[in-house]
């Protein structure tokens, strides 16, 4: 419940209290918050029984913490139903970029070689190749519209 205090705010809540209740009167205050928040605890406890028999037996093992939309995600994509971890599983990043660089810079990688069985059957060269068709000399863009 206090996970997020430190012993500093805590001390200074303690000061506070007793500035603010009196050491006489701080006893009877912690326990009728106590005595609150325990009633609340019932309180919730009981509204997620009656939900839980409202739904019906289908929804036996509903929990109220899957409606966490961080929790509902988690549970549903470690669901196999849709095949998403054939398709996270087959997916090697490392070999997609290595295959992108090659072709970037106009190597062979083993995949293309190894299944194409030519050296330009199906792939795209990407390299820079110089124009000697006499344009030269003309920029590639309009100096007057710039």
């Amino acid at each position: 419940m206090f996970n997020d205090i430190g012993p500093l705010e805590l001390v200074t809540l303690v000061v506070l209290a007793v500035l603010v209740f009196g050491p006489d009167k701080l006893p009877k205050v912690i326990q009728d918050v106590m005595r609150t928040v325990r009633k609340i605890r019932e309180f919730s406890e009981s509204a997620k029984q009656d939900i839980r028999s409202e739904l019906g037996p289908e929804f036996k093992d509903f929990e109220f913490e899957d409606l966490n939309p961080k929790t509902f995600i988690r549970k549903q994509m470690d669901n196999d139903e849709l095949g998403l971890k054939e398709i996270r599983n087959g997916f090697d990043i490392k070999k997609e970029m290595a295959e992108v660089t090659d072709a970037v810079h106009g190597r062979e990688s083993e995949s293309s070689s190894s299944s194409s069985g030519s050296s330009s059957g199906g792939r795209i060269d990407m390299t820079k190749k110089p124009d000697d068709d006499g344009k030269g000399d003309r920029p590639v863009f309009d100096a007057d519209a710039t």
